[in-house]
């Protein structure tokens, strides 16, 4: 079943953007690009890191206005006029005044308020003496999430909600705005199969009450599942405009302008090279109900991909942030290239010569606010440094180089880290251990958030890194790409390996049968749906 609305053709039009650009200094970010949005339909904006969505997003709810171009909106201030007409959103007060909300995928809620207060924060409602009702306010909270099917109280403070809550939170809020244009920011990226089915409960019943939706997703299997109409962006252009039932090898080819003939593009070694890291009973004990991890025993050899599988919970993050010495271990050891690593020692790993690439890159793996130059180097600021004086022209030529070679899309090296895309913020964590002559990489969640173009790119780097002899350990919870990118699959189920499979005898079954192991050895469905990370079905 489709997410097309039929009805979608006779639905009166909220929203036309015709011919916006937008440049920054050395970017053209936006080239007249094009879109519409009617009554009751979900509209996919769909294209690669970088090609223009966040810009105009960002210019729909006031935070960048036009260079050149028109936005129209239906209803005006208000609902004052039918047709629609020119606006100039100049902040998000004249986005909201417009009927225009947009949820980010860093929520802009404030913890230390309770939902209610964050619902409707700078819009309380007001007794006859000017004092905030906050009665009137609860059971305004209450009755938008009986809405958003959120069974929370309104006094509850959002600091202690996770992130599927928060997400209902904001489409609350959203509601209580009145919105008639909800822009949806890759609200599923770190949700569960069953919070991604609730969210689309909610979007589509938003759509019946007549709501026009802009959905950006990398997901292209969520497209034909609720979308209606898709426009496609590239380099800041709108390329086209299709049915949301378009075939997922069109759209890909649409999005990147070519086709990609191999999703997983694997360059296999001959024969795997010497062990260049060996971890043996790495054990960090837990609490009454066991360890965090136990007994875990592997090798990766030089010029290998070895993926780590497992569900949520499994224990896979930890035994790589222990192996990099971010988090203790209490017993076991970790070589790389022979050397021997002391416990909670980063820098000692980095000298060995291993890297870590988080799955959180923007909290973990940069500085956001600092240059492209800075976040490129910092891995090896010690070598760069003379004197207790830093040789900036050094560090100028060699973050230029790897830039060059990982193909950034950057205005300049001294673009702060923060206003690249996904995809390329990620290549300038990889870029920062390359230049620090990594000898195994790890790689947490490498393609989480990036467009099927920027993944492909990911993988061709991994297949150089191990080309050039390194190696890889890679966690990801999207199995497909496990299976397509690994030369060898170790399966961890509640803090154990449960297993090792070879490319060949990884399938999804093998893997799934291992993953649900118990500690006895015996298999064991997952309690419920949110236990399962790795979505088979996830292909991007």
């Amino acid at each position: 079943m489709t997410g097309v609305n039929d009805d979608v053709p006779g639905g009166r039009e909220l929203l036309r953007v015709e011919g916006v650009t937008k440049s920054f200094p050395g970017v053209r970010a936006l080239d007249g690009v094009d879109l519409t949005l009617r009554t009751g339909e979900v509209h996919v904006l769909l294209g690669e890191n970088g090609a223009g969505k966040s810009t105009l997003i960002k210019m729909l709810s006031g935070a960048h206005r036009p260079d050149d171009g028109r936005i129209l909106v239906a209803g005006g201030p208000d609902g004052a006029h039918d047709g629609p007409r020119e606006v100039h959103i100049r902040s998000a007060q004249d986005a909201e005044r417009l009927g225009i909300a947009t949820i980010y995928q860093e929520f802009n809620l404030v913890p230390g308020l309770t939902v209610a207060e964050n619902i409707f924060l700078g819009r309380q409602p007001r007794t006859a003496l000017g004092l905030i009702d906050k009665k009137a306010m609860r059971a305004r909270a209450a009755e938008l999430l009986r809405r958003v099917r959120l069974d929370v109280s309104p006094n509850t403070p959002v600091a202690e909600l996770g992130i599927a809550r928060l997400q209902m939170v904001e489409i609350a809020k959203a509601l209580s705005l009145g919105a008639r244009v909800l822009i949806m920011d890759e609200p599923t990226a770190v949700l569960t199969s069953e919070e991604v089915e609730t969210l689309f409960g909610i979007v589509r019943e938003l759509r019946d009450t007549g709501v026009g939706i802009i959905f950006i997703t990398h997901h292209l299997d969520e497209i034909g599942a609720l979308g209606d109409r898709v426009t496609v962006l590239r380099d800041g252009r709108s390329v086209q405009e299709v049915p949301a039932s378009t075939d997922e090898d069109e759209l890909i080819r649409l999005m990147v302008g070519r086709d990609i003939a191999e999703q997983y593009p694997r360059q296999r070694p001959d024969e795997p090279g010497a062990p260049l890291l060996r971890v043996r009973g790495l054990t960090r004990n837990g609490t009454k109900a066991g360890p965090v991890f136990e007994g875990i025993d592997f090798e990766v050899r030089a010029g290998e991909v070895v993926g780590l599988a497992g569900l949520v919970g499994a224990g896979r993050t930890e035994v790589v942030r222990a192996i990099f010495g971010v988090d203790r271990y209490d017993a076991g050891t970790v070589e790389i290239d022979g050397t021997r690593l002391a416990r909670g020692d980063v820098r000692a790993a980095m000298r060995a010569g291993l890297g870590l690439v988080p799955e959180d890159r923007k909290g973990q793996g940069l500085v956001l606010d600092a240059s492209l130059q800075d976040n490129l180097t910092l891995a090896r600021l010690d070598r760069d440094t003379r004197g207790g004086l830093v040789d900036r022209g050094a560090q100028r030529r060699e973050a230029a180089a790897v830039a060059g070679q990982l193909k950034v899309r950057m205005s300049g090296l001294a673009q702060p880290a923060r206003t690249l895309s996904g995809g390329n913020q990620q290549k300038i964590v990889i870029g920062k251990w390359l230049l620090a002559d990594t000898k195994l990489l790890i790689l947490d969640e490498p393609t989480r958030g990036i467009d099927v173009g920027a993944k492909v790119e990911i993988y061709q780097l991994i297949n150089e890194l191990t080309a050039s002899g390194r190696a890889v350990l890679m966690i990801s919870s999207d199995l497909p790409e496990v299976l397509g990118m690994s030369d060898r699959v170790l399966v961890m189920s509640q803090g154990r390996l449960a297993g090792e499979l070879s490319a060949e005898e990884a399938t999804q079954d093998a893997v799934m049968e291992l993953a649900l192991q118990s500690p006895n050895g015996a298999a064991e469905g997952p309690k419920n749906k949110n236990e399962s990370a790795m979505e088979g079905s996830d292909v991007h």
